[in-house]
């Protein structure tokens, strides 16, 4: 299939793309910086450059013609104030579905945080960045796509190990790493069961299309 990834110079989504790749998908890359449009061909995907904090809905919808997916792995980074946790956490997530219910894209995958439906419950500096994803997963439920939203604990950079552990709820916080992320939402991509699912992952025992299949 052909699938949009937003964000696909970050660590996560490099890592999702080449397996997109891998697996025969025909990826299409969007970035918001030209000096990032290298990296996202290297990984053999085609570099498209919108960026979603400034893009005009016409931009956007142009960048989804013709895909079947959207994978929302976009951020504004930690190093970013809370107002653009607003305009890219939640407004560059917003604008995609809006260009993917315009553009008949019927699929969205949501990469979002454990804890974005509670952010009260976390330290202050984590509430701004998890209201912006916990308000982007609502809209998404309340779209009529056939969304998955990936809900992972806090990231590493170690090795994967093809193992997690996955839920509606797992009642913890924890690590996994992004490689192991990535591997969730390859498999959660194809997985029919994960359709209108907002499901937790985080490192564990199970393969991960065993996991996925079991949300």
């Amino acid at each position: 299939m052909k699938v949009l990834v937003a964000g696909a110079n970050g660590q996560t989504a490099r890592h999702l793309v080449r397996m997109l790749v891998e697996d025969g998908h025909e990826v299409r890359g969007l970035v918001r910086k030209e000096e990032q449009t290298s990296s996202v061909a290297e990984n053999g995907a085609e570099p498209v450059l919108v960026d979603l904090e400034e893009a005009g809905a016409g931009e956007v919808e142009e960048a989804v013609e013709g895909c079947d997916t959207v994978v929302f792995a976009a951020g504004a980074g930690p190093g970013s104030g809370d107002a653009r946790k607003g305009t890219m956490d939640y407004g560059g997530a917003v604008k995609l579905i809006e260009a993917a219910e315009k553009r008949g894209v019927r699929r969205y995958l949501m990469l979002s945080t454990i804890g974005a439906d509670d952010p009260e419950n976390r330290e202050e500096a984590m509430r701004p960045y998890m209201r912006a994803k916990g308000r982007a997963d609502e809209r998404l439920r309340n779209s009529d796509l056939d969304y998955t939203i990936v809900r992972p604990g806090r990231l590493t950079n170690e090795e994967g190990t093809g193992s997690v552990e996955a839920a509606e709820s797992l009642g913890r916080y924890g690590e996994i790493t992004r490689e192991d992320v990535a591997r969730t939402l390859a498999a959660a991509l194809e997985a029919r069961n994960t359709h209108g699912k907002t499901f937790e992952v985080l490192s564990g025992e199970t393969p991960v299309a065993e996991a996925v299949a079991a949300v």
